[in-house]
């Protein structure tokens, strides 16, 4: 009999196979359905990314302004979960919110029970339109402020950023959500995405799968790691100085204490995270026009001694925070937005999962005592 091999954390086990996405981590490559991040951090959309990760090609005018259609159509949120959400107290982490929000839209969705193909695609598009929805209902809700209704002439990424701030952003703003958007949109068998598989594959339904996503990424390594990195930052700022200097004292002092700096390394990456590159570039660009240069200075000054020091590179959530710091989102509900743009690569991959699914259920290696006698509680 064979002993299975264990590896901690699965690191570099292969659990499945996927025609979704492909990462080289020595390279520093993404690609989605065989495109380059990159390519379609310059040239797509948003949207465009959602039907090629569902699909698995990229649409033509007519698909595209479907989707886009259906989107728009689906943005509201049903009557009883806003008027519950008005309720639910202001002091709710917002992944709290999102994770019970999403699983509450099952009851009112009419396909909830339906596992085929067709039916799965149609919440797919239900859940990329409303928890964008959710996460700036509840953040204008715990502020005192009406919840602002979707704009249908707004794409995603500006409808959100409408629906947190109350008016239209500056259109470069708006872009770069739209690309940090893409960037989040999927990234193979990540922590959330195993769980969202691992769940369907009992034959679950996609509302349980996205919320044992949702879950899984709550966690601080995994989504919640930029939250992390700008409370850092915020940190170094009030009581350090905010200067590049102080910023590498501190972190320094942290390592010194043997304690982990989030925002970098990766278990796939050896060199840098594509996503990254494009999120740094927006971190100068957005410091320079809020005419706070000690964010991205903070930031540049952290990444360079890191990669000195302990070579190791930043990954997706280190230039994440500053960028959506400085676009408007509060620091607790980076992760929310993270969720809100990967659901698009969970829906996804609930749906290859069932195309050809077989339930994903794993060995564990005992290391417990051997075979021991039973002893009657009053001999014991």
């Amino acid at each position: 009999m064979s002993v299975p091999t264990f590896k901690e954390g699965l690191e570099d086990v292969v659990a499945g196979q996927s025609t979704i996405c492909f990462l080289d981590g020595r390279a520093g490559r993404l690609l989605y359905r065989g495109y380059d991040v990159h390519d379609l951090a310059k040239y797509a959309t948003f949207e465009e990314v959602a039907y090629l990760v569902w699909n698995g090609e990229l649409p033509n005018r007519s698909q595209l302004e479907s989707l886009k259609g259906q989107l728009i159509e689906n943005r509201e949120l049903p009557k009883p979960i806003l008027e519950m959400m008005h309720g639910w107290p202001h002091q709710a982490h917002p992944m709290e919110v999102l994770r019970s929000a999403t699983s509450l839209l099952s009851m009112l969705d009419p396909d909830a029970g339906d596992n085929s193909a067709a039916a799965n695609l149609r919440k797919s598009t239900r859940l990329t339109a409303r928890l964008p929805t959710i996460v700036a209902t509840f953040d204008r809700l715990r502020n005192g402020q009406q919840p602002i209704k979707p704009d249908s002439s707004l794409g995603e990424a500006a409808n959100f950023l409408y629906m947190l701030r109350g008016q239209r952003a500056p259109e470069d703003e708006e872009r770069m959500l739209d690309i940090s958007m893409i960037l989040h949109a999927d990234h193979e068998l990540n922590a959330s995405t195993f769980a969202c598989r691992v769940t369907i594959a009992t034959l679950s339904d996609m509302y349980s799968a996205i919320t044992s996503g949702i879950g899984t990424l709550a966690g601080p390594l995994h989504g919640g790691a930029n939250t992390a990195v700008m409370n850092m930052l915020l940190q170094i700022d009030r009581e350090g100085g905010g200067t590049p200097q102080a910023a590498v004292d501190w972190v320094h002092q942290l390592l010194e204490k043997r304690t982990v700096i989030m925002g970098f390394g990766h278990r796939v990456y050896r060199t840098e995270d594509p996503r990254a590159t494009w999120l740094r570039r927006f971190s100068e660009e957005l410091s320079k026009k809020r005419g706070e240069m000690k964010w991205y200075e903070m930031s540049r000054a952290i990444e360079q001694y890191m990669k000195e020091e302990k070579g190791i590179w930043c990954n997706v959530d280190f230039y994440s925070a500053s960028v959506h710091y400085l676009l408007g989102l509060p620091t607790d509900q980076f992760t929310p937005f993270f969720a809100m743009s990967r659901v698009t690569g969970w829906t996804a991959h609930v749906m290859e999962q069932l195309a050809h699914n077989r339930l994903i259920r794993p060995r564990a290696e005992y290391i417990g005592p051997e075979a021991r006698e039973y002893v009657p509680v009053d001999s014991r």
